[in-house]
């Protein structure tokens, strides 16, 4: 049975009135989700990340600045804010993405982690861009570490680019990181060019698409380019950073996706034939986000082919570089 996290927690992470990434966002995906009856997951509740977890990607100095926000409301700058209750809020963030890696390599086939504060932004001394704590970069090491697994792909579809999962997996070619981002576009990183260094080179692969693009150049890049590489990889588990501000309708993102696009790119990822995580991480549009993420559940439980895809000349683009290190022909 798939399997869906949540915690109470998420509603208490409080961001200020007038901020994009808002208790609403959970309240509006649960309201959905309550609506269709979970679409058939079994919802468990998310434990706390232990301290071992977090210390794999952050600095102990780092951890206790976050806990130091349960005293006090502050901000670490103008777009991360905290209250009292972001400590338990962002420990059971990057909780559940550990739990949901530790049912998947257990045996469940798909999974959705749905809490706040979101992670892929977050380095691993550096609070930024809403996110705390790296959520799917703990979970991975988590995997890594100490569930069994030797290599895992982590794709991140969120409208803006996941600099500190890159940042963290730069030179380990024990992670396959993958990237579709509006560019140029905040935080300013995500270039082509940049396939990771050292060890890890050839294994970050950076796919900046234009304002406005849609599901015939994500979809496209993923059918073309991630999915061949993603195969010669050959990953024991799949991470989703799954952000839905690339959605049409999203008031911070600049690109065209529509909500039946991200079950499109859902069919895709499950050709692999891999267990699959979603992690939430952005989309500000309460409706586009709530309607997103059940149909990224559904499409997780339901399977199914899906489309073909055009080339263009963003896949022309990218191959040209992405094929110097991966065979992304057959």
């Amino acid at each position: 049975m798939p399997v869906y996290l949540d915690h109470p927690s998420s509603l208490e992470h409080e961001t200020g009135i007038g901020h994009p990434e808002r208790a609403d966002r959970i309240r509006a995906v649960d309201a959905e989700l309550q609506r269709r009856d979970w679409l058939g997951y079994e919802r468990r509740e998310a434990p706390p990340a232990t301290l071992d977890q977090l210390l794999a990607v952050h600095p102990r100095e780092y951890v206790e600045a976050v806990r130091e926000t349960s005293a006090r409301e502050g901000a670490f700058d103008m777009d991360t804010p905290t209250s009292t209750g972001s400590w338990e809020a962002a420990l059971h963030a990057a909780g559940g993405a550990c739990a949901l890696a530790e049912a998947l390599l257990g045996g469940e086939q798909v999974g959705f982690s749905a809490l706040r504060p979101p992670g892929h932004h977050a380095e691993a001394a550096r609070a930024m861009g809403f996110c705390l704590f790296a959520n799917v970069s703990i979970a991975a090491r988590q995997a890594l570490d100490s569930l069994g697994a030797e290599r895992v792909l982590v794709l991140d579809w969120d409208v803006h680019h996941g600099n500190g999962t890159n940042s963290t997996f730069h030179e380990s070619p024990e992670v396959l990181f993958a990237s579709l981002h509006q560019f140029p576009f905040y935080p300013g990183t995500g270039a082509l060019s940049d396939v990771g260094a050292g060890a890890g080179e050839g294994y970050s692969i950076n796919l900046p698409v234009p304002a406005r693009s849609g599901e015939p150049e994500f979809c496209g890049l993923v059918e073309h380019v991630v999915l061949p590489a993603a195969r010669r990889f050959d990953p024991d588990l799949v991470l989703v950073s799954a952000g839905f501000d690339a959605h049409r309708d999203d008031p911070v993102g600049g690109c065209s996706l529509e909500t039946s696009s991200y079950a499109e790119l859902t069919r895709q990822v499950l050709t692999l034939g891999k267990p699959v995580g979603y992690v939430l991480e952005g989309g500000y549009d309460l409706e586009a986000l709530a309607g997103s993420v059940a149909a990224s559940m559904e499409a997780l439980a339901a399977g199914g082919e899906p489309g073909s895809h055009p080339r263009g000349p963003l896949v022309e683009q990218a191959s040209a570089v992405i094929g110097r290190h991966w065979d992304l022909d057959g």
